[in-house]
């Protein structure tokens, strides 16, 4: 079972909150855009704690390290099968500052060839309506528990 880890970054801008989605990177979603965004996450080493792992993967994946209180919104399963264990954190982040590490993949599929491309190509501010419409359908779950721990 695929196990990955990450984090909700949240804010509050003129009176209403937004989250923090990351695009991926790489040629197969260049011109794809609702329903691909995720949350920052990665797979923990071994042994790696969850939300240490969540945390350093959303650093390797933005260079930010995020300073919020983490606060719980569980797990989901995507399509694929993979589980996501998820934290919301509150704090800022300039998108454009946003740096992401780089992996290697092959391109075009089974032609040998490996290019380097980074893990996400861009990370956006959404307010919770637009977030729905751009995130993952194996991640909206997460946007409804955050929703639900800022009303309580």
């Amino acid at each position: 079972m695929r196990v990955s880890a990450g984090i909700l970054l949240h804010r509050h801008r003129q009176g209403r909150r937004e989250v923090l989605l990351a695009h991926p990177g790489g040629p197969v979603w260049a011109r794809k855009d609702e329903g691909v965004w995720s949350i920052p996450k990665g797979v923990p080493a071994a042994g790696e704690d969850l939300l240490a792992a969540a945390l350093r993967e959303f650093e390797e994946e933005t260079g930010h390290r995020p300073r919020g209180k983490p606060v719980p919104l569980g797990m989901v399963r995507q399509a694929g099968g993979k589980i996501v264990h998820a934290w919301a954190v509150e704090d800022d982040l300039d998108p454009a500052e946003v740096r992401s590490n780089l992996c290697e993949i092959e391109w075009p599929p089974r032609s040998g060839r490996r290019v380097t491309i980074p893990e996400i190509d861009r990370a956006e501010w959404f307010d919770l309506a637009t977030a729905r419409r751009k995130i993952l359908t194996g991640q909206a779950p997460l946007l409804d528990r955050f929703e639900q721990i800022g009303n309580e």
